[in-house]
């Protein structure tokens, strides 16, 4: 004989269709531990620095290898300055010119006598002169300078003022401006005058042919 009271611990008709029609409106919660864990991952995500992208990691290698002690580059060597061209010194005047001028063979076709001139005077002469030289086609010219002495037109310089701080100035610094970059346009050789034409106190000196 069944009995009409439910067994303890079980719902009864009305309950169990209450409690169906609960369920329906109410979403299941998640576990706890897959809360935990998603909780977790998230934190550590954060926290964790990001990596670079590989052409950051590169050069951030790159620079790090550059500063350690013993791996600088060398520094780079300045470019050399850029060498002024400047001709060659004009050549000595070959022997056998210089005899067959000695002896009258070939003719001095001008002469410049630069006795008692200040070396600024002295210097604007000697390159008018070779210049006129040239222009007119002369070859062989001889420049007189003068050895130098105590009396004369010397002396007179010296005591005017002119700039003959020692003996035979010109004598040395002829040759000198002969070699220069501004004379050698016109001068192709010199050489100390034979002893006939003023030897150590002038100079024979060889006109370059003017281009056309």
């Amino acid at each position: 004989m069944a009995s009409g009271r439910r067994r303890r611990g079980q719902l009864s008709e009305e309950d169990r269709a209450l409690w169906d029609a609960v369920k329906k409106t109410v979403k299941p919660l998640r576990d706890e531990r897959v809360v935990e864990r998603t909780a977790r991952a998230l934190e550590d995500e954060v926290s964790a620095p990001k990596a670079p992208a590989d052409g950051a990691a590169k050069r951030t290698a790159k620079t790090a290898a550059a500063l350690k002690p013993g791996r600088n580059p060398p520094p780079k060597k300045a470019a050399p300055p850029e060498k002024t061209y400047h001709p060659p010194a004009p050549p000595t005047l070959d022997r056998r010119t210089r005899q067959r001028i000695a002896r009258g063979n070939i003719p001095i076709d001008g002469r410049l006598d630069l006795h008692g001139m200040t070396q600024r005077e002295a210097h604007t002469r000697l390159r008018a002169f070779l210049s006129a030289a040239q222009m007119e086609g002369r070859r062989h010219v001889l420049v007189i300078t003068g050895k130098g002495g105590n009396g004369g037109a010397w002396a007179a310089a010296d005591r005017y003022g002119h700039d003959f701080s020692e003996r035979g100035v010109l004598r040395r610094v002829v040759p000198h401006w002969l070699s220069m970059p501004e004379f050698r346009h016109y001068v192709s050789s010199f050489e100390e005058a034979h002893i006939a034409h003023g030897g150590a106190g002038a100079f024979y000196v060889r006109i370059k042919k003017r281009r056309p």
